[in-house]
């Protein structure tokens, strides 16, 4: 029986959980996959261009196989080939993984905001949610019902701005004062305060006091 001691000689490899949650969203299956992760493991051995036998070695396939597979990670631009200056001055090459997890960022970036707008679309429904209060003043001040895109920018203030309820009502009520019910206007007055790092209500309020 192999011993753990034995096991961590061999070392460990680690895993960014966004690869293998959402690799399948990269167009990529499960061969191409592991080939990511072997070239993974060889650059944080500071192996950043094992030949084609080395991981061939670690996978059931042959070293053409491998050389086909890296091509084809190439071709879906997740790896690039590059060449670099040793301290010998020597130019040797490289796999670059960084498109790989530029992708990641990308589709991680997406899941988080796709599920922040799924809890959005909840909020919609339930009546005394800040977004649906606020949704209820704009309709009294502008004595209409907003519009499925109008809703959308409300939420987009709550959710993706991270205004407060009680910024984006006052900003509406500076809006009216001035007779524009437009939203363009309203997120103008908010962006304003933004770069004023204005973020409670009392300080928006001595801010419209002195200007």
């Amino acid at each position: 029986m192999v011993s753990f001691a034995k096991y961590q000689k061999l070392g460990f490899t680690t895993v960014s959980n966004a690869l293998l949650l959402y690799y399948h969203k990269l167009n990529i299956n499960e061969v191409e996959l592991a080939l990511l992760l072997h070239l993974e493991s060889f650059n944080q051995k500071n192996n950043r261009f094992p030949s084609d036998e080395m991981i061939a070695n670690r996978m059931n396939f042959n070293a053409i196989q491998v050389s086909q597979l890296i091509q084809q990670l190439i071709d879906k631009k997740l790896i690039e080939l590059k060449q670099q200056r040793d301290e010998n001055k020597r130019i040797t090459n490289y796999y670059d993984l960084s498109m790989l997890y530029e992708k990641l960022d990308t589709i991680v970036d997406k899941a988080t905001y796709d599920q922040t707008i799924d809890s959005v679309q909840l909020d919609y429904q339930t009546t005394d949610s800040p977004l649906q209060n606020i949704i209820r003043q704009f309709e009294i001040e502008f004595g209409r019902l907003l519009s499925p895109i109008e809703k959308q920018q409300i939420s987009s203030w709550l959710v993706i701005d991270h205004y407060k309820p009680e910024i984006i009502n006052l900003a509406l009520r500076e809006s009216v004062l001035s007779q524009v019910y437009n939203f363009k206007y309203i997120d103008r007055i908010l962006l304003n305060w933004q770069r004023h790092n204005l973020t409670d209500i009392k300080q928006v309020k001595a801010f419209l006091t002195r200007y």
